[in-house]
């Protein structure tokens, strides 16, 4: 792993990223506690999640279109440019009234990030190649645990100390630093254009837009390893959701703890995360991304199940903390499978369009599984959902399993020698 983050484009990127995240993180524990203290609205705080998601829904899969004609560097550094000026928006934010540029400003904020993300996922092979994608991916994932190990415990300090306005101006200097690493990359990072018999001759309309936009999902739909990806995606996407919701209302009512208590847990996870990024770094650099990917749901699921049903049978959280130790190298793996599994099934020109399209699943089926979570919950409580949510990762990683399995078995089919 640090062969790769040797690599300094490589490492620019990831600096950048650790940078800018950590800011994000402070926002995403001060912002919801700012509305919340400004409205006593619970339904007013989920708004913000609501924002977030509509937004990604909305634009995320047509914004893969233009991260496949514009150079990616650029992409990153004007997305990071234009956030940060929108986020001085929150500076106005000093009551209920004025709750609505939260709204505005969170998406906002999505709609910009659509180009960044899959611009970041796609340009990543150009950095390091495509030996080195799996521990470049499981160091991705090591930035993202760090950056949420240290920004809310950030964030809540310069919230005590400096308000909302001391936490937005350090997440605005965060894009800007970010910008500037990024800028510093050397690579060719101007995107191939796709090949006939795709290539669109009128450019710069509607029309292009949608045939280079349906000509990316066409391309999920002929592979079948990108399938099975999207397809186990859709489920831990559904589970996030539902995580989300159920979460808080677990720790509530079998553990009998608060928001301390779900710090506790996340802190630990994202610890656990740091050491999946250096066991998947390197042991998982020979596995078949896919592999990673179908293990790793596999994984979360069963550790997900002890986890949501332990307090029954052992009272106390410290097991918790624990096995929730344990959920972050899963979750590692499966973070690390799918991205690597996308670069490289998917060429150069349309990796843009595919993590869009993965990007914008996500937001749909989180947000589906947010609201049938709020309306389940009530009627089979927090701990059966939270089971179901766990079997339907084992499923999903069960599923990516045996259609490798499936894969192998008739590649080796289609070598084997035929006989007179």
């Amino acid at each position: 792993m640090l062969t790769v983050l040797r690599q300094r484009d490589f490492s620019l990127l990831w600096f950048a990223g650790l940078v800018s995240f950590t800011g994000d993180w402070m926002l995403a524990v001060a912002l919801p506690v700012t509305v919340y203290e400004l409205t006593g609205s619970a339904l007013a705080t989920g708004g913000v999640l609501v924002a977030n998601k509509l937004s990604a829904l909305l634009l995320g899969s047509v914004a893969g279109v233009f991260v496949d004609r514009w150079d990616r560097k650029r992409t990153m550094v004007v997305a990071n440019l234009v956030r940060a000026p929108i986020l001085l928006l929150l500076f106005a934010v000093n009551s209920a009234e004025r709750v609505w540029i939260v709204y505005v400003v969170t998406a906002a904020l999505s709609a910009v990030g659509q180009f960044f993300r899959p611009a970041e996922n796609a340009l990543l092979p150009r950095l390091v190649g495509k030996e080195y994608l799996v521990p470049a991916n499981a160091l991705n994932s090591l930035n993202d645990n760090l950056s949420r190990l240290v920004g809310p415990a950030l964030g809540g300090l310069v919230a005590a100390w400096f308000g909302l306005d001391g936490v937005v101006a350090a997440d605005a200097a965060s894009f800007l630093v970010a910008a500037g690493m990024i800028a510093a990359i050397a690579a060719s990072t101007r995107p191939e254009r796709e090949p006939a018999p795709h290539t669109v001759t009128v450019t710069g309309t509607w029309a292009a837009v949608g045939h280079e936009w349906l000509a990316g999902l066409r391309v999920i739909r002929d592979n079948p390893v990108l399938r099975v990806v999207l397809g186990v995606f859709a489920i831990a996407s559904l589970g996030e959701g539902v995580m989300q919701t159920a979460f808080w209302i677990y720790v509530d009512e079998a553990l009998h703890g608060g928001t301390r208590e779900v710090g506790w847990l996340m802190s630990a996870q994202a610890v656990g995360g740091l050491a999946g990024a250096v066991v998947i770094g390197s042991w998982g650099k020979t596995r078949p991304p896919v592999f990673l990917l179908g293990w790793g749901s596999v994984g979360v699921g069963l550790t997900d199940l002890v986890v949501f049903n332990y307090p029954a049978f052992v009272p106390g959280i410290w097991l918790g903390l624990v096995l929730m130790a344990v959920d972050g190298v899963p979750a590692t793996a499966f973070g690390t499978g799918y991205a690597a599994a996308l670069q490289i099934e998917v060429e150069d020109a349309y990796r843009g369009r595919v993590f869009s399209a993965l990007g914008a699943t996500s937001a749909l089926f989180m947000i589906g599984g947010a609201a049938v979570a709020g309306l389940v919950t009530e009627w089979l409580g927090a701990v059966a959902v939270l089971t179901i949510d766990s079997l339907g990762y084992i499923a999903g990683g069960a599923f990516a399993l045996r259609m490798l399995a499936t894969g192998a078995s008739a590649r080796r089919r289609r070598k084997a020698p035929s006989t007179p």
